[in-house]
């Protein structure tokens, strides 16, 4: 047996908690060191404070001497001598003096009780009651030794042997030993020995447990914390129990309570207030869990936790929470639902996970399965049914993989719901959850469904990859989705029907295999500063009588139009970035309607907006420009209303109407078309009133092949070409209209056209003011016709238009004076223009009728040939021009031929798949 001096003071104290002492001062002290061992330092309702008392009064059992310092340095570090603590005596019993001399008091025979006695088993403790000197000094010795001179390595490995109580009872006897005791690798191996936890695990607040990294955390010991936030809790650790009744001197000290089952442990607790139950790695099937208090149930493993923590069914659902569970947990499980698919037993009510109501557990990072092929891995049902489900993983499930539905709501954060063979997410019946950060994608069907009245606030989801829409939205459902991302939907991004409604708002939509928003049948969502983009098809598609609210969006880059509205829809399309589309901007056909004002329509590949098929769509204060065709395009009987819009810098005319089409266009501007402003063609119709049509490339208004418009009141001006061109056949009603400072003719009416000009202003153009030429004619009445470089009002030959009340005054006639100045009449023409005199040809230099001499290359150039007046027309000369073979005597040019027209292409329509 060893030595007394060697024997470890912590037995000593060990054995006074368990036997006690009922003798004088070691009585006394005894109570103190229980009083301490009585609080529960793991639990934190006392800080420990450190009981450092003197080498006498260890060996004692005493207190400390009076003025004693207690020595507070650590290793092999003795404290300071102090002379007055040396005077002072231990508290000995009557009859002993401090030499340790025996007195024939019988008294000091026993000797004092305290540290020396109680290190020997009871049986072996010596009768007497007092120590020689020798003895005492002897025992001082060991106290100082122990204290200060073993090794630290020595203690660790004395109190690794320890349980956490004790071991937080040792770190009260000294500095050195709060020191030693408080070892993060000491606690390391306690925790994990009890939880297996690799990081600890944090109770941060109601319902919330965090794994903190070591280096993450903000106290001196993670584990020796985390350990006294989870030491209340029983664990569910199968056959553990019988090995700590088959080893009781292994667990022997500690107050842990083990069960073979969940059931059994929630049973344990009966009405306990937040009991809280660890389930280590296994697999537990066929358990009833039903949950009606604020049980916390934690997995309990290293590695992946839920992965190794299994609770599973294949008959009724797998757990159940009903009302009373108002604040319980469930975490760090997976949860199996398995229903035998040959077996009669119903099962299409029940579920991995089922929440009733009035009740709100929270649910945090799980991994949720169920091969059932009805119902869903996880249903939310009932009025006041408001879980908190987060950070779990409900994937791979043969169904729904969360159903909220009846008036249900809740908290779903940061999930992922993946590859489940319908709806990643239904909700429905006025359901109104509020889903945030959830990542739902590669579902067999689509992403989240919500339907008949179903709400919910939907906000920073990532929502991809589904093989139908990332989400909808049908049956009177009105969800709000705010921030979320809806992207490579195997069909499209956000489809809404059936009278559904919804607000959609600052979502990136992107990348969709058909359009980036489906609306349709009655619809009416609001679409409001989304990004829209890249998508395969179209961005916007309205179709089948569907209206929304479309604005504030950025729709670009997608490969066919940005907004199509079709089939009697009529949404309202206000304050949109259309742009960069690989095809074109709005699309409006098959009688679409729709008031679609303060857009920027630019850079699209097509025209910025087609408007055909019967449809009757408002366009106000639209921006239209910079497109590589045309801005605005009517055709097919394509109508409705151009008001106030600003249509600019297309590649191709600002606005054309054809074949049947009758829109009104009303105080537009429409400017720097590379093919003109607006082009009436192909039986186009229209009324023009009110619009400044001006600084195009070409004629200002083109009129052609059975068109007949009307203009009223409008300003065309500043054209690079004519003002307004009528010909093939044109018509057209031109009223009070002023064209005034165009390149070329103000009117030029040719082939066999017949339009009506009254009372309009034509002035200050650089050609003539009206040209009527090659079988055509007019109705003109009450024009005003004045200031223009080659004349008023130029006849070819043959012409004879029905004129009335016509003003014709003060023109600068520079085509008569040129000629009666004997000039070259190319020489105020070049090849751009076309003024109106006699046209000659020359038989003997072989020219032909489409080669035009004007009559001073003819008295010049061509004296003494044979020539022959053709008639009085339109042209350049070709002599003055030099494309004869004869040198013009007068002046030459090279020309080039400028008459070229184009149409818009025409668009293509995205196309629609149904789905329930």
């Amino acid at each position: 047996m060893p030595s007394p001096s060697l024997r470890s003071p912590l037995y000593s104290l060990r054995r006074s908690k368990r036997k006690g002492t009922k003798r004088g001062a070691a009585a006394s002290n005894n109570s103190r060191v229980n009083s301490a061992n009585n609080e529960n330092p793991v639990s934190g309702s006392v800080a420990p404070q450190p009981v450092v008392p003197s080498a006498v009064g260890l060996v004692t059992g005493g207190a400390s001497a009076a003025g004693h310092q207690p020595p507070y340095d650590l290793r092999r570090k003795s404290p300071h001598h102090d002379p007055a603590a040396a005077a002072v005596a231990p508290n000995y019993p009557s009859g002993c003096n401090p030499s340790g001399s025996l007195s024939s008091n019988s008294a000091c025979a026993a000797g004092p009780s305290g540290y020396a006695t109680s290190m020997l088993p009871a049986r072996k403790r010596p009768r007497r009651t007092c120590y020689t000197s020798s003895e005492i000094d002897e025992q001082r010795s060991a106290a100082h030794y122990l204290q200060y001179e073993l090794p630290d390595e020595v203690l660790i490995c004395i109190f690794s042997y320890l349980f956490e109580r004790d071991l937080c009872r040792v770190s009260q006897v000294c500095k050195r030993f709060q020191s030693i005791a408080n070892d993060t690798e000491l606690w390391k191996t306690l925790y994990q020995r009890v939880f297996e936890y690799d990081t600890p695990l944090f109770h941060t607040g109601i319902c919330k447990y965090e794994f903190i990294a070591i280096e993450e955390s903000e106290y001196d010991n993670p584990w020796k914390e985390s350990f006294k936030q989870l030491n209340h809790g029983v664990h569910v650790r199968p056959g553990f129990q019988e090995k700590a009744l088959k080893y009781p001197s292994r667990y022997k000290g500690r107050s842990i309570a083990y069960f073979d089952t969940i059931q059994s442990a929630l049973e344990f607790f009966d009405d306990a207030e937040s009991p809280l139950v660890f389930v280590h790695k296994g697999s537990y099937q066929r358990e009833y869990l039903v949950v009606e208090n604020n049980v916390n149930i934690l997995g309990c493993s290293s590695g992946n936790v839920a992965e190794n923590v299994t609770i599973e069914r294949d008959t009724e659902s797998t757990v159940t929470f009903m009302e009373g569970a108002r604040s319980s947990y469930l975490g760090y499980v997976t949860l199996k639902f398995s229903p035998d698919i040959s077996s009669s037993v119903p099962h299409h009510k029940h579920y991995c996970l089922e929440i009733g109501e009035n009740c709100s557990p929270v649910i945090d990072h799980c991994i949720i399965r169920s091969s059932s092929v009805v119902g869903a891995a996880v249903c939310v049902t009932g009025s006041g049914a408001e879980p908190i489900i987060r950070r779990c993983d409900i994937s791979d499930c043969e169904n729904v993989g969360l159903y909220i539905t009846d008036h249900a709501q809740g908290l779903y954060e940061d999930n992922e719901i993946s590859r489940n063979a319908l709806a990643g997410i239904w909700v429905k019946n006025h359901a109104n959850p509020v889903m945030r950060r959830n990542h739902i994608h590669h579902g067999r069907d689509v992403g989240i469904f919500t339907f008949d009245n179903g709400l919910g606030y939907f906000e920073s989801n990532n929502i991809h990859n589904n093989r139908i829409a990332g989400f909808e939205v049908k049956a009177g459902a009105n969800p709000t989705v705010v921030r979320c991302e809806i992207h490579h939907g195997q069909t499209g991004g956000i489809y809404v029907h059936e009278s559904g409604q919804g607000q959609f708002i600052e979502n990136r939509i992107h990348s969709n295999n058909f359009a980036g928003v489906w609306i349709t049948s009655n619809s009416n969502p609001t679409i409001r500063r989304n990004e829209i983009y890249n998508g395969h098809q179209g961005g916007v598609y309205i179709f089948g009588e569907g209206r929304g609210l479309i604005e504030h969006n950025n729709i670009y880059g997608n490969a066919l139009a940005g907004i199509q509205i079709r089939t009697n829809s009529d949404p309202i399309v206000r304050h949109n970035k259309i742009h960069h589309g690989q095809h074109g901007g709005i699309y409006v056909h098959e009688k679409g309607q729709g008031l679609i004002e303060e857009n920027e329509v630019y850079a699209n590949t097509l025209a910025g907006v087609w408007i055909t098929t019967g449809s009757t769509p408002v366009l106000r204060r639209n921006r239209i420009h910079s497109g590589k065709q045309v801005g605005v395009y009517f055709y097919d009987n394509g109508h409705g209303r151009l008001e106030d819009n600003d249509i600019f810098n297309h590649l191709y005319s600002g606005v054309q109407i054809r074949t049947g089409s009758n829109p009104i266009i009303r105080r537009n501007k429409i400017w720097g078309g590379q093919n003109g402003g607006v082009l009436v063609y192909n039986g186009g119709l229209g009324l023009l009133e009110q619009n400044e049509i001006f600084d195009n490339a070409m004629a200002g208004v083109w009129i052609k092949t059975d068109s007949n418009p009307t203009l009223k009141r409008n300003k065309i001006y500043d054209g690079r070409d004519g003002g307004i061109c009528i010909f093939n056949g044109g018509k057209g009603i031109l009223e009070e209209n002023d064209i005034f400072r165009n390149a070329q003719a103000g009117v030029l009416i040719s082939t066999q056209s017949h339009p009506i000009l009254r009372r309009n202003r034509i002035f200050d153009g650089l050609a003539a003011g009206i040209e009527i030429t090659n079988n055509a004619t007019a109705t003109l009445e009450f024009n005003q016709i004045f200031n223009n470089r080659f004349g008023g009002l130029c006849l070819a030959s043959g012409v004879t238009p029905i004129c009335k009340g016509n003003k014709i005054f003060n023109n600068q006639d520079a085509v008569e004076k040129a000629v009666n100045g004997g000039q070259c009449l190319y020489k105020i023409s070049s090849y751009t223009s076309f003024p109106m005199h006699d046209f000659y040809r020359c038989r003997t230099c072989n020219t032909t009728d489409r080669n035009a001499i004007c009559v001073n290359c003819i008295k010049t150039c061509h004296a003494g040939h044979d020539v022959e007046f053709i008639r009085h027309d339109r042209f350049f000369c070709d002599c003055g021009a030099g494309t004869l073979t004869n040198q013009c005597q007068l002046q030459g040019e090279s020309t080039q031929d400028t008459d070229t027209l184009y149409d818009s292409a025409a668009p293509v329509e995205s196309h629609t798949v149904m789905v329930n």
